[in-house]
């Protein structure tokens, strides 16, 4: 079974070189910190920063340097910071290759729940809602379960959706999972789970072919 930093370091196996990535906020924004150093990638904020780098040492930080969760972080050489009218027509233009986000809840078909639980004050779902309409490829990084230990890997999504049909890959602390047109694909399993564990915590419907392998960290 895999922390968040596990989850992070494997998706961060799904970037390539020369990518342009959005990251966003919780468990995404650790996939920086994994990427191979053999290879070029530019991280991109909302908030108008591309060429994101690591999160910063203690005592290394600077309150002005933010990303869209407003976490501090570092800048690599040559990055640039602007407005966030000029993100946003960045993300609405595609030229984004990679979008990383978080969720509450994703359904077999690919729609994403990752902004809201009705009754509790938010301010808004961001820039959740024009990444998720804009980009190609959306990889999501979440806890297979929730603290009760219900499936967060749903039929239907039950809470106010940020996307429909979006989704193309999920990778939780206990699988990486293709969201095809039948359902979830079962792809590796985390270290030391079996495909029972994850066949009994998935509620949508869960396609497995073959022997599946543990996943490579």
């Amino acid at each position: 079974m895999l922390d968040k930093n596990g989850i992070a370091k494997r998706i961060a196996r799904e970037v390539k070189n020369g990518y342009y990535v959005n990251l966003g906020i919780g468990i995404p924004t650790l996939v920086a910190n994994f990427v191979r150093e053999d290879i070029q990638v530019e991280f991109q904020s909302e908030n108008g920063v591309l060429g994101m780098g690591p999160f910063p040492f203690e005592g290394e930080e600077d309150a002005d340097v933010i990303n869209a969760g407003k976490q501090t972080i570092t800048a690599l050489a040559g990055a640039s910071f602007f407005d966030s009218a000029t993100s946003f027509n960045m993300i609405r233009g595609q030229h984004v290759d990679l979008t990383i986000l978080g969720a509450m809840e994703v359904a077999e078909n690919g729609d994403i729940a990752n902004w809201k639980i009705p009754g509790k004050m938010v301010k808004g779902m961001g820039g959740a809602m024009d990444l998720v309409a804009s980009a190609e490829n959306i990889i999501v990084a979440m806890m297979h379960t929730n603290k009760a230990g219900k499936s967060k890997l749903l039929k239907r999504c039950t809470l106010p959706l940020t996307g429909v049909g979006c989704v193309k890959k999920i990778v939780s602390n206990l699988a990486v999972i293709e969201v095809t047109s039948e359902g979830f694909k079962l792809l590796e399993r985390a270290p030391g789970v079996t495909v029972d564990q994850i066949r009994e915590a998935t509620e949508g419907a869960l396609i497995v072919e073959g022997e599946i392998p543990e996943m490579k960290l």
